[in-house]
């Protein structure tokens, strides 16, 4: 500790890029972990919407509601009104909103918005409910995301595949950057490890200090850069609404569990730079 605050501006720049190179690999990670779970939440799950020809009374909603509690693994979540609608989509547009003040009427359609569990129902039920509640004279149509829920979850694959290649590259990038970041501190005193050699210090010695400032330097740099990245999670999740089809994303941030094996995993990666690093100059 004596050292790191006498070679603080040294120890502040390698835990400045640190940061960076840890903040590239942890946003990855980040990315990753959203993509995983958006698979699994939306390949549990399917969302069905029913839109009625007119505004449907509470006696033909309960109705609806008697046939599809017929099928397995059906939830409904809500209904919602034209006027629900509109004033949903007039969030929306936002500042745009505008542009519906010159409508006679309302086109939107009443719905009725429920969730089919894939575990219980398995894929053909999505199929035979659309084609029951079609049938309605009070129903419209019936959309469902079955289709799409199979393309995304494809992509997703394949992505989840890049990511790992990808990500074993960052790593890499990151444990090189590191390395090459604590090579130029033990350079900075050099005049410092000669001199100790020349007093009959052991190579032990000399590189054990080194290798706990590294593992410092490791620690605190992942630690600035999960909170950085935090306070951009904190801001993307005000900001941004992630809608693709008929799906909603919602962003999670990094689990307890992956914090911390990411900050030992950063001590680790600050120990070998400082082994590597060390073995170079020795």
């Amino acid at each position: 500790m004596g050292n790191i605050r006498e070679n603080r501006l040294v120890h502040l720049i390698g835990i400045g890029t640190m940061s960076i190179a840890f903040l590239i690999f942890y946003a990855f990670i980040l990315v990753f972990v959203n993509i995983n779970y958006w698979t699994e939440k939306q390949g549990k799950t399917l969302s069905m919407s029913i839109y009625f020809k007119e505004e449907p009374d509470s006696a033909v909603i309960e109705n609806i509601k008697k046939e599809l509690f017929v099928f397995p693994g059906v939830t409904v979540k809500q209904f919602v009104s034209k006027d629900d609608a509109m004033k949903s989509l007039r969030r929306k547009l936002g500042e745009k909103a505008g542009l519906l003040d010159g409508l006679k009427q309302n086109p939107l359609p009443a719905s009725l918005e429920i969730t089919l569990s894939r575990d219980k129902g398995g894929d053909n039920l999505p199929y035979q409910l659309k084609k029951r509640l079609e049938k309605s004279s009070v129903v419209d149509e019936v959309h469902y995301t079955q289709e799409w829920i199979k393309k995304f979850q494809a992509i997703m694959e394949v992505i989840k595949i890049v990511g790992v290649i990808f990500g074993g590259l960052l790593f890499l990038a990151a444990l090189f950057i590191i390395t090459n970041t604590i090579k130029l501190t033990i350079y900075s005193r050099k005049e410092e490890i000669e001199i100790l050699k020349l007093v009959g210090a052991t190579n032990c010695f000399v590189k054990i200090p080194f290798m706990i400032e590294g593992s410092i330097q490791g620690l605190l740099g992942g630690a600035v850069a999960l909170f950085a990245l935090f306070l951009a999670y904190i801001i993307a999740i005000t900001r941004i609404d992630i809608s693709i089809g008929f799906a909603s994303f919602n962003i999670v941030f990094l689990s307890p569990y992956i914090i911390l094996f990411l900050l030992l995993m950063s001590v680790i990666i600050g120990f070998i730079g400082s082994t590597i690093s060390l073995g170079r100059f020795f």
